[in-house]
C-alpha cells in the first residue's frame, strides 16, 4: 500500500514472492510502479490505481503499507481483515508521536506488536496476525 516507484515490489519479487500486489491512490506512482516493473523484468507483480477497498476479497502473507498517519488508521480494520492468520503488517510513513494510537488501533483490532526500527523523527512497526 503507497507502492510508490514499486521498489519493494521489485525487492519483494526478487526475494522469492510469488505474488505481488502493488496499490498506490497516486497515478504517477501507479504509472511509475507498472514502468519500473517492466524495467526490471518482474512478472508477478501486478499494480492497481486505488486505495485500501482494493484489497477486499484478497488474503496476504504480508502487507507492507507506507502511509501517512491518518490513512493508516482508516484502513488498518480492512489490513487486519485482508491479513491471513499468522500474517505479518509492516507500517512506515509516520512519526515517532504517532505509534501509541497506531498502535492502539491495531491491538484493538487484534495484532500483536512485534517490532520496532526508528531513524530520526521516522518510525517502522510490525505487527503479527494471530
Amino acid at each position: 500500500m503507497g507502492c510508490g516507484t514499486g521498489v519493494l515490489a521489485i525487492v519483494a519479487e526478487k526475494r522469492g514472492a510469488k505474488e505481488i500486489d502493488a496499490i498506490d491512490i497516486d497515478n504517477w506512482c501507479y504509472l511509475n510502479t507498472i514502468e519500473n516493473v517492466e524495467r526490471n523484468n518482474c512478472n508477478k507483480i501486478t499494480a492497481f490505481e486505488g486505495a485500501a477497498e482494493l484489497l477486499e476479497g484478497r488474503k496476504y502473507n504480508s502487507i507492507i503499507a507506507n502511509i501517512n498517519r491518518n490513512i493508516l488508521l482508516e484502513d488498518l480494520a480492512t489490513y487486519e481483515k485482508s491479513l491471513n492468520t499468522g500474517g505479518e503488517l509492516y507500517l512506515s510513513g509516520f512519526y515517532a508521536n504517532d505509534i501509541p494510537v497506531i498502535q492502539e488501533e491495531c491491538e484493538r483490532l487484534g495484532m500483536q506488536f512485534d517490532e520496532q526500527l526508528e531513524r530520526d523523527e521516522w518510525v517502522a512497526l510490525r505487527f503479527l496476525k494471530s
